[in-house]
């Protein structure tokens, strides 16, 4: 391909901005460009067929009176299918504006497909190193005269002159032609990114986090593989996808040597940043736990209760449903009183639906001192449900291995060792041990895993063979 003799249209288009799906067109303007020489010029206002929200007239001046008595898609579309016949689509941001053209046509149950150049990508390429590639300030910083901005003639006008300047550059036909191959996904990749920062990711389990131009983290995410998951998301034509590629800046990643304990790291980031693109993991969980203490008769009484701090070592629960359900094991296992397991019972405990095993220590029939054994019984027993182990995973590198820690049934944390490293002891395993806050993801993470993989679960007991 010449590009001195190849056709380019330069397109720009104002949008009733309501998501990539529902995006309406209110404005296209094309021009027409072989080489330096603008052969022809088209521009138009769309009757979107909606409303146009405030907003959006707010910053482009384009409100609902100006479009009513502009021609519908529909009759502008041949027009355009023959304006850009033959010639590569060019815009400031081109998945934007191509896909937006092309749902137009989709409605229209006809095809639209050209070939097609983002000169955001181009720019990042061929003339680097300017803080900010945005058309506004592109264009400020290369002279370029940049007048009704936010309209479709004054954005496509400016970008032509974009377009002319990258081509006089020694390296605009290599780069050109390269994002021009059947193969390459240019105009897919994230126009903010340089794509430099996606080149440095490894192919390795870890944790990645998007971020806007503010450097706040939009997204994080987990992966067995970082750089073939990021990919995916670039290639994801979902509307959510789209928007959030659109504002993605930077690209950081923490290697984490395993999955788990790049879920772990997942939950725990998602928590910590609130990020706005992660629909899942955001809402908090209330956790609750079984209390015991003697009330004024001396009785042990139990109850459940919401877990005021993590600091608390007790079994924890993420539901209240199951809380209460091991509460009613507990009971009937050691013949507990209802009554005094916080249980509604009317005129006496036997009036519980379900347990009816009391002894009598409510109505004074068994002693309390009787009745306090088999509840400092039920409270080992508890107790002994909140076990302390390790699962050991690969490290980060062959020189290191990874230990995750759940102490009296919570999770710790975890942490690195290197492998010419003799842990003989939990408290010297623990000294490497980097403390996390758990959380309702945590627990069902670590659940999931101990339940389809329980041989990796390393008690303290069988401490000195397991590792």
């Amino acid at each position: 391909m010449n590009l001195q003799e190849q056709d380019f249209v330069i397109v720009d288009l104002e949008t009733t901005g309501s998501g990539l799906g529902g995006n309406r067109i209110t404005e296209i303007c094309m021009v027409r460009l072989r080489g330096e020489e603008i052969l022809d010029k088209y521009t138009s206002l769309v009757d979107p067929q909606m409303l146009i929200p405030d907003f959006i007239t707010s910053l482009t001046g384009i409100d609902n009176e100006m479009t009513s008595s502009a021609p519908l898609f529909e009759e502008i579309a041949q027009d355009i299918l023959d304006f850009t016949k033959d010639a590569v689509f060019v815009a400031h941001n081109v998945s934007f504006d191509y896909n937006v053209l092309r749902n137009e046509f989709k409605r229209l149950e006809l095809p639209f497909t050209r070939k097609k150049l983002c000169t955001v990508r181009l720019s990042r390429k061929i003339i680097p190193g300017f803080p900010s590639y945005s058309l506004g300030r592109l264009c400020n910083s290369l002279g370029i005269d940049l007048v009704n901005r936010h309209r479709a003639e004054g954005d496509t006008d400016a970008t032509v002159e974009l377009f002319k300047l990258l081509l006089t550059k020694p390296d605009a036909s290599e780069v050109m032609l390269k994002a021009l191959k059947p193969k390459s996904r240019e105009g897919t990749f994230p126009p903010h990114l340089d794509r430099s920062q996606f080149n440095e990711l490894p192919e390795i389990p870890g944790v990645y986090l998007f971020k806007n131009q503010a450097q706040k983290v939009i997204y994080v995410g987990k992966a067995i593989n970082l750089k073939k998951r990021v990919l995916s998301h670039f290639y994801n034509k979902r509307s959510k996808s789209y928007h959030m590629c659109q504002e993605i800046h930077h690209v950081e990643h923490i290697p984490t040597g395993s999955e788990l304990v790049a879920l772990l790291q997942e939950a725990e980031l998602i928590l910590h940043y609130y990020p706005k693109y992660n629909a899942a993991q955001k809402k908090p969980r209330r956790s609750y736990q079984i209390l015991h203490y003697k009330n004024q008769k001396g009785v042990i009484q139990f109850a459940v209760g919401v877990m005021k701090s993590y600091d608390s070592r007790l079994v924890t629960h993420y539901s209240r449903a199951h809380a209460v359900e091991q509460l009613e094991q507990l009971c009937e296992e050691y013949n507990l009183c209802p009554r005094y397991c916080s249980f509604n019972t009317k005129e006496h405990c036997t009036s519980h639906y379900k347990i009816k095993s009391c002894k009598g220590v409510c109505r004074e029939e068994e002693l309390v001192q009787l009745y306090n054994i088999r509840a400092n019984q039920a409270i080992k027993a508890l107790q002994e449900t909140n076990a302390t182990y390790f699962i050991q995973e690969q490290g980060r590198t062959e020189d290191e291995f990874c230990l995750v820690m759940v102490k009296d049934g919570e999770y710790v944390g975890f942490g690195f060792v290197p492998n010419h490293e003799s842990i003989e002891s939990v408290e010297q395993a623990e000294s490497y041990i980097e403390s996390k806050k758990p959380n309702y993801h945590t627990s069902q993470i670590l659940r999931a895993y101990i339940e389809k993989r329980p041989g990796k679960r390393l008690e303290i007991n069988n401490w000195s063979t397991a590792v």
